[in-house]
């Protein structure tokens, strides 16, 4: 893993092809030092869309912070991610995390008929697909994705969709795409609802114990580490949310007008 990091950010990168289903500039790359290659992903701050209620070239910064504070959950739920120079100036880097092919079925998150709702799998809501047949929008209850869950609460995701959430080969599970994060107001935004009104302790034996280390790490050099990325004001609700959390430590529900974001996937 050190050795990917190092190819990560000192590799030269390559641009292999463009990923078309991003609403940002997003690229396929391969990152080359000496012998060693890495695939990774691409956004250079230049490529990214301007957003009304999130500041201009401010989503590379929400992806690194997102993944520090993955880090110090101590959970790996977010590629290692990166700010450096790329072959269209500055940007986002992150390891690519390889799936299975084909991916298995159901999905991690997946729609299924209102019937037929797998073992092991949670439904979120009802819904109609394209030809206006009823559909019912699941999640497996597994407990990365209940880790998932709190993290997105916590960093307060508004972009939480099925394709977000990746199966790697290696049996982890990743979330990925967090630009759209730590904002000082409420914008959780997720398709796993599924344990909404669950409280803390019951989604991972170490979720108390990984918000309370988060919180801790923010009044050291986590926030420190978090200060060319996000404002004061963004670390301050970051507390806030942890400190809540633990103080009233039951997962949020949908409260918003469009609580899930769209598309789904």
């Amino acid at each position: 893993m050190s050795d990917d990091r190092e190819v990560l950010r000192c590799g030269q990168l390559e641009i292999l092809g463009r990923i078309r289903s991003a609403s940002n500039a997003t690229f396929l790359c391969e990152a080359t030092l000496g012998e060693r290659r890495l695939h990774c992903v691409y956004k250079p701050v230049a490529g990214e869309q301007p957003l009304w209620d999130f500041p201009d070239g401010t989503l590379a910064g929400r992806e690194v912070a997102a993944y520090l504070i993955s880090v110090q959950m101590g959970w790996n739920l977010v590629p290692h991610t990166i700010i450096r120079d790329g072959p269209a100036g500055s940007g986002m880097v992150q390891r690519w995390i390889d799936q299975p092919d084909p991916e298995p079925s159901p999905g991690l998150v997946d729609v299924v008929p209102p019937n037929k709702i797998p073992d092991g799998y949670l439904p979120v809501l009802q819904a109609y697909d394209y030809d206006g047949g009823p559909v019912t929008l699941v999640h497996a209850d597994d407990v990365a994705l209940r880790r998932m869950a709190v993290f997105d609460a916590v960093i307060n995701n508004a972009d939480r969709k099925g394709g977000h959430i990746l199966a790697g080969v290696d049996g982890g599970v990743y979330g990925v795409d967090h630009g759209v994060s730590l904002h000082t107001q409420d914008k959780l935004r997720t398709v796993l609802w599924g344990w909404a009104g669950r409280p803390l302790a019951e989604m991972a034996d170490d979720a108390v114990s990984a918000v309370s280390g988060l919180l801790g790490a923010l009044d050291g050099a986590l926030a420190a580490a978090l200060e060319p990325h996000l404002t004061a004001d963004e670390i301050t609700a970051l507390r806030q949310r942890a400190t809540d959390l633990l103080e009233h430590p039951v997962m949020p529900g949908p409260q918003r007008h469009r609580p899930i974001p769209w598309p789904a996937f």
